[in-house]
């Protein structure tokens, strides 16, 4: 079993869901292979989405997932086999996203199943990855009056 490998898948997820939360673009480009192959299974976007290539992945989320945008994902049993340069993964997560443009609060639950590949320079990527929603809700913060975001790092100063 090669331990420093399932750390190091370990943390690149990880390091995947900090720098698309944080809109930290040029370091979740570094997560995926060129090549990357993402199937993410929304029903908010109104039917799957299919990105192909590193490019194609990292301009989608700078489109969507821009400073009207809040979201928190969380990454929870990892079952992770490695097999040389190669390795698939399994990945419970749940999400949170505030769409303050639309006041709207989303929240859901699914897994992922990725794959991997150590590139020449010895670093792991996610060469794919998608998910099985287990469920996705969507709540108008209008429907709650007494909903505040309190706190927003994205909001322009002195807003929230």
């Amino acid at each position: 079993m090669d331990l420093q490998a399932l750390e190091l898948i370990r943390g690149l997820k990880y390091r995947y869901f900090r720098t698309l939360d944080l809109k930290q673009w040029d370091d979740f480009a570094a997560t995926l292979d060129p090549e990357i192959e993402a199937r993410y299974g929304t029903h908010v976007m109104g039917s799957a989405l299919t990105l192909d290539g590193r490019a194609a992945v990292v301009e989608f989320m700078r489109k969507n997932m821009g400073p009207g945008v809040v979201t928190t994902h969380v990454a929870n049993h990892p079952e992770i086999v490695v097999e040389g340069d190669t390795a698939t993964g399994s990945w419970l997560f749940e999400d949170t996203v505030i769409a303050t443009d639309f006041g709207v609060l989303i929240r859901g639950a699914g897994y992922y199943t990725d794959r991997y590949r150590r590139g020449d320079d010895g670093v792991w990527r996610i060469s794919a990855t998608s998910y099985v929603r287990i469920y996705e809700s969507s709540q108008s913060l209008a429907d709650t009056p007494s909903h505040k975001l309190i706190s927003n790092m994205w909001a322009p100063a002195g807003g929230h």
